[in-house]
């Protein structure tokens, strides 16, 4: 499979001396929408990202979205989410989801090639959110956490709190699959909703650091769930946002949204790396595809031209909108794909 050059043009398009803004009309910012702390954080892991394989050239970039996070961090850690273009707070700071992405940006900057000086405040971002982190009730946001760990980890092999804290939340992934699962519905809820890939990603990583075999059994059956149900005549057809997909009920196809198929890449590209298995090595291309134009309406999702991506599929066609959630998704899981290209 021939894949696209990465390009950073449009990532650098939608970035002013604040942040990555959040929306676009079209391929044009929609100053108006502001900037999210969400889509900040990803660039932050996406930007890192390609600083570890390529070169530093995207340094600036991180400048930036890390200056960000450090904005909308209050003094007790807590995060805003949500900033207006005249650099107002939109919320009150307690979006569980926001602060796991947090974590994991901070997580993947500690474990890289950054500078000491970035790395020194990535940490402390870090130190000051991790105090919210018991009272999470997300699902996504413990994962997004234990991923920001696993990095953590892999920094500060020596920290002895990290491993426990790994597991404690993984054991809660556990319990809730263990009481929702069941014969044709192997997964951690009653509903498949967004960004469901990171569940299992994030416990093959805690398998990765402490080799306890639950995380691992567990992390392939919800994996392999999400792989069949999201496969139609063998085509990935991510899980609509349109009612999503309730337990015995019928899923729906569509808004189709680049985040899921940037997910379930990345989740299965995490499963190759800790089993070997060809078959999730197979899987990573097949979803990646779906960018591509191997998808329910054969048409492209990204666009090489700027290196955008558009917000997704439903009924009518293309959502001709070029967001930094889409853009952002698109480049994580093509990192990932580069880096399995030199295994």
């Amino acid at each position: 499979m021939e894949l696209p050059p990465i390009k950073l043009d449009f990532l650098r398009r939608l970035t002013d001396d604040t942040g990555l803004l959040q929306h676009c009309k079209f391929d044009t910012p929609a100053r108006r929408e502001g900037y999210a702390t969400d889509d900040n954080a990803r660039a932050l892991i996406a930007c890192t990202r390609y600083d570890m394989i390529f070169d530093d050239s995207a340094r600036n970039l991180i400048d930036q979205y890390l200056g960000y996070l450090l904005y909308m961090q209050r003094t007790d850690g807590r995060i805003h989410n949500f900033l207006s273009y005249d650099r107002k707070y939109l919320d009150d700071a307690y979006g569980e989801d926001c602060i796991g992405h947090v974590l994991w940006a901070c997580g993947r900057c500690l474990d890289s090639e950054l500078p000491k000086e970035k790395k020194l405040l990535a940490k402390e971002i870090f130190d000051k959110a991790f105090s919210w982190v018991p009272t999470f009730k997300a699902l996504r946001a413990k994962a997004s956490t234990i991923m920001g760990l696993f990095h953590f980890l892999r920094a500060f092999p020596e920290d002895p709190n990290i491993t426990p804290n790994i597991k404690s939340l993984s054991d809660e992934l556990l319990r809730h699959f263990e009481h929702e699962s069941c014969k044709g519905w192997r997964w951690f809820e009653p509903c498949l909703t967004y960004a469901n890939g990171r569940l299992p990603h994030a416990l093959f990583l805690a398998y990765d650091c402490t080799q306890e075999p639950g995380y691992l059994a567990t992390a392939k059956k919800s994996l392999d769930f999400l792989l069949q149900v999201q496969n139609i005549n063998d085509t990935f057809v991510p899980v609509g946002n349109d009612c999503w997909y309730k337990k015995a009920e019928k899923r729906a196809v569509y808004d189709q949204q680049p985040i899921e198929a940037s997910c379930m890449t990345e989740a299965a590209l995490a499963a190759f790396k800790t089993t070997g298995r060809q078959k999730y090595r197979k899987a990573s291309y097949e979803i990646f595809d779906w960018f591509l134009g191997k998808n329910t309406l054969g048409q492209m999702v990204y666009n090489p031209k700027n290196g955008s991506c558009y917000d997704g599929i439903n009924p009518q066609g293309l959502n001709l909108n070029n967001g930094a959630e889409a853009t952002v998704a698109y480049l994580m899981a093509r990192l990932e794909l580069e880096v399995l290209t030199k295994i």
